[in-house]
């Protein structure tokens, strides 16, 4: 079978096995094997500059990207070392992992190799969406040689019947046997829907097409074809649930959901009951923490965030007002947000755990255009518990628990929160700032939850979504 975790084997029905050509059956390689050192390059101690292996530097290329979008912060284009084969150590940088990617993907138009020999979809997926945002964020242009590997995998990698549906889709391609890998049809559904969380931001064409012939033919968008619950690995649930909010398939969407909380034991942990994670019917002490974190990103963010996120980054917000300096995990910020037209940060803090509550802590507002002329709102009441720390920003001073904050750097509506204003500048001993310029304005983004959250452990620590 494809997936070794599972404590129930059994129940993986036949037709759920990957198949080969009949040539190769008894003598090939199983798959997940790195396989470094086989031919035809041999062993290659490089985990990042290597021929195989990119199922390591394509996701930690996004991981970096992602980093970068969150933070704003540049250290990984600075040198750092990676260790590799026998503890060598091998010098990268950000910028230079995104340029071997995009160069090696140009030498081999059908991928690059994940484990040698094998060329996997999904790998080659998430190393293009790390490419995509890098781009986003930097200006870069590394990221058309997944555009051009998008019209390589329909000529070569995919197969179409009369109707145009989809009759084949590898789950990996091996060029040295020339094999294709996949589920047998129906489920081949399955080989198409593990790419989509990475496809659907890059190419929602393509992505929509594959998306749609995966639930059809598993039958998850037909509200007639029962047993959702019968796939073995919570896995693909997961994953279709993802696909399916993102890209606005109620039906789906509220099909899957209602397996995830009937089969996946949803529920509470920890000594306060404050953290929150799903159990899978593992019979485990704790919640598997990728299948987990898979599922949260359908808890949170409207449809569309997902992609929205890698196809039109909010890149002003690295010059807007931010939070910093949370007491994180006693406090936890449960939304972060600039109304740029009505010139407010919106903050909302909860307690990362019951025994946190009412305790006193602080938090700093950094980049503010003029702290010496802001309003400040807790829980839509004037709010005088806060002080100017420099030209750009203040500390505000408050109790753990379920707050909201209106910080408001500009425009209207800080006449009835001048006098704590003026009395906050009057008191900080500081010559009030001349810079007046606010910040560049930008739609005003909410992606997080409407009602609040007490599950600290997934809450943001410290910048604005």
């Amino acid at each position: 079978t494809l997936i070794g975790h599972d404590p129930h084997p059994d129940r993986y029905p036949p037709e759920w096995l990957t198949y080969l050509p009949e040539s190769l059956r008894g003598r090939y390689d199983p798959p997940a094997w790195t396989a470094n050192g086989v031919d035809p390059w041999g062993l290659q101690p490089d985990p990042i500059g290597s021929d195989g292996n990119l199922f390591f530097r394509g996701s930690l290329n996004l991981l970096l990207s992602v980093y970068r979008y969150v933070s704003g912060d540049e250290k990984w284009e600075r040198p750092f070392e990676v260790v590799g084969y026998q503890d060598r150590r091998f010098e990268w940088s950000h910028h230079q992992i995104a340029e071997f990617l995009n160069l090696q993907w140009q030498e081999r138009p059908q991928g690059p190799h994940c484990e040698n020999t094998k060329i996997w979809p999904y790998c080659l997926s998430a190393a293009g969406l790390g490419l995509h945002l890098y781009d986003g964020v930097t200006g870069s242009r590394f990221h058309g040689v997944y555009d051009e590997w998008v019209e390589y995998a329909k000529k070569h990698f995919m197969e179409l019947d009369g109707r145009g549906n989809l009759r084949t889709f590898p789950f990996y391609y091996d060029p040295l046997e020339d094999a294709l890998c996949s589920f047998r049809d129906p489920f081949v559904g399955l080989a198409t829907l593990a790419i989509i969380p990475y496809l659907l931001p890059q190419n929602p064409e393509f992505g929509g097409f594959l998306y749609e012939q995966s639930v059809t033919k598993l039958g998850w968008n037909n509200p007639d074809v029962p047993a959702l619950n019968l796939l073995p690995d919570p896995r693909w649930i997961s994953i279709g649930l993802l696909a399916a909010r993102d890209i606005g398939d109620l039906t789906t969407e509220k099909r899957l959901r209602e397996v995830v909380d009937r089969e996946f034991e949803p529920r509470w942990f920890g000594e306060e009951k404050d953290r929150f994670g799903w159990w899978f019917g593992l019979d485990e002490k704790y919640p598997r923490g990728q299948l987990s974190s898979l599922l949260m990103l359908s808890e949170t963010g409207e449809p569309g965030a997902w992609s929205r996120v890698f196809r039109q980054p909010n890149l002003k917000k690295f010059n807007e007002p931010t939070v910093e300096g949370v007491d994180y995990p006693t406090l936890a910020i449960r939304q972060a947000w600039n109304d740029t037209d009505a010139g407010t940060l919106h903050i909302a803090t909860v307690a990362s755990a019951p025994s946190a509550r009412g305790r006193s802590t602080t938090f700093r507002v950094t980049q503010l255009p003029n702290p010496r002329e802001i309003g400040v709102l807790r829980d839509g009441v004037p709010f005088d518990g806060w002080r100017v720390l420099n030209d750009e920003e203040i500390e505000v001073e408050t109790e753990v628990g379920d707050r909201s904050f209106e910080i408001r750097w500009r425009g209207a509506g800080m006449a009835e929160v001048a006098e704590g204003s003026s009395r906050n500048a009057a008191t900080s001993g500081q010559t009030p700032s001349t810079t007046s310029t606010a910040p560049g304005g930008a739609p005003a983004q909410n992606y997080a939850p409407e009602s609040p959250a007490s599950c600290g452990c997934c809450s943001a620590s410290a910048t604005q979504a």
